[in-house]
């Protein structure tokens, strides 16, 4: 979804949960489904559904997810975990500051609702000018949920909880998800009245809700068309199903948009990433960060891509990659390594076994196999020869290489930086190539060969 814009909007995410459960040193809401927290999902969905303004209300681990969220919102501190009532009004000077009309109140653990559903939701709050909006969900089995009782006029009447419900209001199977939206004068107004008279001592949110209506104010609902958005996760188990249902819209997804998944075993693609057309993802691949590839691809199998660009017709077996880009017609693999900030050039092959990191690598380019090649500038139709190596760290500081177009690396070659090769030239294979080669010239580093004839029977008659 193209990021939008809610006029005069703020949302407050609640995050402040220990999640004792997920039995974790870090945060509940830094646990993360497809390789990214679910802070950063909810986040993200907001901001791509335009609300102007964000607070995160942060309590067990506050520094943890403070730094994590590094800026980019407010962040409200609830010393003491009194339940979702109270962690709303520690965003109350944020609310009165920011001044927004309306406000969508969110969790940091509920990681699928999404920018689709804060914008549509918002819609109907405007549409239908009530002063709070509950989002709700049909599901078959409503046990533990908070039941939603409407009046006649179709509006929420009140939010029944499973212990207080009646007989009659149990058989409700239209239930309460927990995310609201809010004129947020009327939030500021009705959390001043709700009250903590309850076994467990805690202000509740749904309170507020009520508070709400008894001014006779309008509450509507809007109603989530998948249950499973609702979803969150106190443990382990949950958040494995997260992952799982995550997983397969992320699927449904790209195959909509004309890529094949021929088996779904052991392929895992994060939410940000994008795939084009025709190109085919095979068994056992990772894609995630914000990685893009183009149309025409073949993916795997076994491999894995993150933060990288890689542009139409790749062949990519059984490698990995990190925040690098390929350009169209390039083949890897299988078994290289591709670290970061490397460059490669239509039509390059890189073969197997082979270590590429913070190189560009020419047009044309052949790295066929058990090659290192770092911190190197790699010209036009380049062909490495087995074992080759860039040799780039002196022990204190690392040095570049810089091979001309058309240069020819023999076999178990090592280039000492810095150093450069021209165009055209030749290193003998088992050469150590210390000294600039000039262009059109071959460079030979090597001891000249010595046999010793009869050493073999001398040395073992000694033994004898």
């Amino acid at each position: 979804m193209e990021k939008t814009a809610l006029k005069n909007t703020a949302a407050v995410i609640l995050a402040a949960g220990e999640g004792k459960r997920m039995k974790s040193a870090k945060p509940k809401v830094l646990a993360q489904v497809l390789f990214k927290p679910m802070i950063d999902w909810v986040l993200d969905a907001a901001e791509t559904a335009g609300v102007g303004e964000m607070c995160v209300v942060a309590g067990h681990g506050a520094d943890m997810l403070t730094e994590h969220i590094d800026g980019r919102c407010e962040v409200a501190i609830q010393d003491r975990q009194l339940g979702t009532g109270h962690a709303v009004m520690q965003a109350r000077n944020f609310l009165l500051a920011k001044a927004p009309e309306d406000v969508v109140i969110l969790y940091g653990d509920v990681p699928a609702i999404d920018a689709g559903t804060i914008a549509d939701s918002y819609n109907r709050h405007k549409a239908g000018g009530f002063a709070v909006t509950v989002i709700t969900a049909r599901v078959k089995e409503p046990f533990g949920y908070g039941r939603i009782v409407r009046g006649k006029d179709g509006g929420v009447k009140r939010i029944v909880e499973e212990k207080d419900a009646s007989d009659e209001e149990k058989r409700i199977n239209e239930v309460n998800s927990g995310v609201y939206w809010f004129k947020t004068r009327a939030l500021l107004d009705a959390l001043e009245k709700i009250g903590n008279d309850n076994n467990q001592g805690e202000y509740y949110l749904t309170d507020a809700v009520k508070a709400v209506c008894d001014a006779g104010l309008a509450a509507g609902a809007y109603e989530l068309s998948d249950p499973s958005l609702m979803a969150g996760a106190n443990d382990r188990a949950q958040l494995y199903a997260l992952n799982c249902d995550a997983r397969e819209r992320i699927f449904a997804s790209l195959m909509s948009q004309g890529v094949t998944i021929t088996d779904k075993s052991g392929v895992t693609i994060g939410p940000d990433v994008t795939i084009g057309r025709d190109t085919v993802i095979l068994p056992g691949t990772i894609v995630r960060g914000r990685t893009v590839i183009g149309e025409g691809c073949v993916i795997g199998p076994n491999s894995l891509i993150e933060d990288c660009k890689l542009e139409n017709d790749i062949i990519f077996n059984a490698s990995q990659a990190y925040k690098s880009r390929f350009a169209s017609g390039v083949t890897v693999g299988p078994f290289s390594h591709i670290r970061p900030n490397t460059v490669v050039a239509e039509k390059v092959h890189i073969g197997d076994f082979v270590e590429l990191k913070n190189s560009n690598i020419g047009v044309g380019t052949k790295v066929a196999h058990l090659t290192y090649v770092g911190d190197s500038d790699v010209g036009k139709r380049v062909n490495f020869g087995c074992g080759c190596v860039t040799v780039n760290y002196d022990g204190v500081h690392k040095h570049r290489t810089k091979i001309g177009d058309d240069a020819f690396i023999g076999c178990n070659t090592n280039l000492i930086a810095p150093v450069e090769v021209g165009d055209r030239a030749y290193t003998a294979g088992g050469s150590t190539i210390t000294k600039n080669v000039p262009a059109d010239t071959l460079a030979v580093a090597r001891s000249r060969q010595e046999n010793k004839e009869g050493w073999v029977t001398r040395k073992r008659s000694k033994k004898s």
